[in-house]
């Protein structure tokens, strides 16, 4: 489309397109605590850190990373819930000049394995709660593909266990928070260092020069796909810096901006848009490591937050609360989000009551969180948005890659600086991942969608094999892959279906063995919960004879997911 119909509505404020700062990430914390010291950075349970105070411990915590041997672009594996600890580490890496491997920490062992060994990484940091599953994953791994060191940290090094009133925990989270893990037993025999958090920061030595530009590479996150085990993108300091930047200008954010960050910040949407995007404002993150909605409408009147990145789900969750009434949600002049259409109902309710219109967005790992998203002032609802800030995007043929008609459907490609580099070793999938169109290239996304006569994008169904789980992503191939090792499991196909609050949810289409008949649902419920992160459990599990083959042998997914509705 030569024309660009969506510039019509365009926030008049708004450059359609950026010039981005000659810097590294780190450059934008180092200003932010130059600027504002003693301002709050981070709050969590009530403990409040400076942007002094944030600075200061990245830079310890880089200094000990040189000191482990970390070098430039050297990739440290970091795996935590929500809490200062993962910002603070998050900075430190890069600050040692290396490169953020965020991390899901629902992974269990086995898909914890993947994550050391590609990108071969030989340090990683994460909570006390779950050294254990990635000491497992280490030791189960040949010795010159495991870590060497494992830096590991308490939620009650970063909060006062006694917090009450309206920043405490919920009750259902005191074990979890302030059980003192002792770690990985030093009787596991395994080659893996244990460093404590407070060790770690405790290191007087200088942190190493700072030598990384906007080309190195700064964030390698993976992302599933349609067969194999999940692929490194490969994200620059710059490609990121587009998207903070870019995110703080499209929702109006300043320094005086008070963010709840409860999307998981090891997703790139809360890395990207709430992370980066905060501290390069000098905004305050206030930090959950997990929803919990009275926690949320607490924190929300308590902190007066003013810009809330959500998932739909969080929304109605909050608002069907007995205690909803009591919450001060009027501080709020941002909220949106995606990963799930927003429904109507909802999002009239949000506008009616408080003024706020939900502002949807879209993007994928490999464009940094978002390529495209409405515009504050104009959005529509269930909605893609218009492309981003410096961003193009079309609709093409998947076959031909001929441009679509206004209004028909075809797959979504995207052209802009926050689109990755390409999948970490993977060559032959980086190429088929891009094409050149009209002289630019551009990322097949993989989603079909369509555009409408004002330039907005809407999704109509996905190209690849994928199930949105209240919006985490599920890949069926890497959910089979997993399942194939349960010995009583001779064939499995993983498919949606339909589920009243997280949108879709895994279904497991299995054939047994012969030998393992006496098998049962909940027997291979209770293997997977032991096996995969939770949100890719199958919540059904069907028995069935055979499974659907084409001519070539190949299961036909798609006529299972027909049957089932979908």
């Amino acid at each position: 489309m030569s024309t660009q119909p969506h510039y019509k509505f365009w926030p008049k404020r708004l450059p359609h397109a950026i010039t981005l700062p000659d810097t590294s990430l780190w450059d934008n914390l180092e200003t932010s605590a130059r600027r504002y010291p003693g301002k709050a950075a981070m709050v969590f349970f009530g403990r409040v850190f400076t942007y002094r105070e944030l600075l200061e411990k990245a830079e310890r915590l880089a200094a000990c990373l040189h000191g482990l041997g970390v070098r430039k672009g050297d990739r440290v594996v970091l795996s935590m819930q929500n809490c200062p600890q993962l910002v603070i580490a998050h900075f430190a890496i890069l600050r040692a000049n290396a490169v953020v491997v965020p991390v899901n920490p629902m992974n269990r062992a086995e898909e914890l394995k993947h994550y050391i060994s590609d990108p071969d990484a030989k340090v990683a940091i994460t909570t006390a709660d779950l050294a254990l599953e990635l000491v497992r994953a280490s030791d189960a791994l040949p010795q010159t593909s495991r870590l060497k060191h494992l830096i590991t940290t308490h939620f009650t090094d970063a909060f006062d266990a006694a917090v009450a009133g309206d920043d405490a925990p919920p009750p259902q989270w005191i074990d979890w928070l302030t059980t003192r893990h002792a770690g990985p037993p030093s009787n596991t025999g395994t080659s893996t260092q244990i460093t404590a958090w407070e060790a770690a920061l405790g290191v007087t030595d200088a942190a190493p020069a700072l030598s990384v530009g906007p080309a190195d590479l700064a964030i390698l996150p993976y992302t599933s796909g349609t067969t194999g085990l999940p692929k490194g993108c490969m994200h620059t300091h710059a490609s990121i810096m587009h998207n903070a930047v870019a995110s703080g200008l499209w929702g109006n954010g300043s320094a005086e901006g008070v963010v709840l960050a409860v999307v998981p910040m090891f997703h790139i949407t809360g890395m990207v848009s709430l992370m980066h995007a905060s501290i390069r404002l000098g905004a305050a993150l206030v930090i959950m490591p997990r929803w919990d909605r009275e926690l949320a409408g607490r924190l929300i009147s308590r902190w007066r937050v003013t810009s809330w990145t959500n998932i739909p789900t969080m929304v109605i969750d909050l608002m069907a609360s007995p205690n909803f009434a009591s919450f001060d949600l009027s501080s709020l002049t941002q909220i949106g989000g995606g990963g799930a259409a927003m429904p109507q109902a909802v999002a009239q309710r949000l506008f009616e009551q408080y003024g706020l219109r939900y502002v949807e967005g879209y993007g994928l790992t490999e464009t940094a969180a978002p390529s495209h998203s409405n515009p504050p002032d104009a959005p529509k609802q269930q909605c893609l948005g218009i492309p981003f800030m410096s961003t193009e995007a079309r609709v093409v043929d998947p076959e031909t890659l001929a441009e679509m008609p206004q209004g028909e459907a075809g797959e979504i490609i995207i052209h802009g600086p926050e689109v990755f580099q390409g999948y970490w070793k993977q060559p032959e999938a980086t190429a088929r991942a891009f094409i050149e169109f009209e002289g630019k290239r551009f990322f097949r996304s993989g989603d079909l969608g369509r555009v409408d006569e004002n330039g907005y994008f809407f999704m109509t169904d996905r190209l690849k094999r994928m199930i949105n789980a209240s919006g985490f992503k599920v890949w069926p191939a890497e959910v089979e892959a997993l399942m194939f090792r349960h010995p009583a499991i001779q064939e499995a196909c993983i498919i949606a279906t339909k589920d009243a609050y997280r949108g879709e949810s895994v279904k497991a289409v299995v054939v047994l063995r012969a030998t393992h008949k006496a098998t049962t649902e909940q027997d291979i419920i209770d293997w997977c919960r032991d096996t995969m992160a939770v949100y890719k459990v199958p919540r059904v599990v069907q028995f069935v004879d055979v499974l659907p083959k084409s001519g070539s042998g190949k299961v036909m997914w798609r006529a299972l997911q027909e049957a089932e509705g979908g």
